[in-house]
């Protein structure tokens, strides 16, 4: 362990959430997502099981992250967690499910690929009515409670490091620069090419007959 892994008064704070439970000998699963609302490409969910006590320093909500730090904190969460797990739905389990269920469904796989089972999950933002796991859930919860802020550093990176590689595969969209959001380069460019398998139909509002 590093020495910044102990100490800094934010970090405590931010474990504040999970020393309720590790004092219980309980360990906690934080878990969010990534990629609700791009036009293309999966949602991805991460669970991140932190070691009691241990902070990763400057984990934080991944929006207010350059890429470049995620990156670093990314390499950092997964060697110092006690266990991380990554889930994904795919774009016609959106189409067919709705976005809500298949993000339930990211993370359930998420949740079920911990090489840890968690004695306590959390989740970022509001209850996950079909998770099937009792959970807490946490408003802002990526900023307040540290194993969410790290979970939603692990899901943006993957999911990323995913749509940069369709990005080779599908030039054009600029997915290695939006992501997979509805961009104005990304909608003109569907107006020009228009879209591919990895599109979500339900979310473009566009039909096409597309070779699957």
């Amino acid at each position: 362990m590093k020495p910044d892994d102990r100490g800094s008064s934010r970090p405590q704070d931010l474990l504040e959430y999970e020393r309720r439970f590790w004092g219980r000998g309980r360990s906690v699963a934080g878990v969010d997502e990534a990629g609700r609302g791009p036009l293309a490409g999966p949602v991805v969910a991460a669970a991140v099981v932190l070691h009691e006590d241990v902070h990763i320093e400057g984990a934080d909500d991944s929006k207010q992250l350059s890429a470049t730090v995620r990156e670093e904190l990314f390499t950092r969460i997964v060697a110092s967690a006690a266990a991380v797990g990554v889930g994904a739905a795919s774009v016609r389990e959106i189409d067919r499910r709705n976005i809500l269920r298949a993000t339930t469904v990211a993370m359930q796989r998420a949740l079920d690929r911990l090489a840890v089972a968690p004695g306590h999950v959390v989740v970022d933002g509001l209850p996950v009515k079909w998770l099937g796991r009792e959970h807490d859930a946490v408003v802002d919860g990526d900023a307040l409670v540290h194993s969410i802020g790290c979970a939603s550093i692990v899901a943006k990176v993957v999911r990323d490091r995913l749509m940069q590689r369709l990005a080779v595969r599908y030039p054009g969209y600029g997915w290695e620069r939006n992501a997979g959001y509805g961009t104005a380069e990304h909608r003109a460019a569907i107006d020009e090419l228009g879209l591919t398998p990895h599109h979500r139909l339900t979310f473009t509002g566009l039909q096409y007959d597309l070779e699957l």
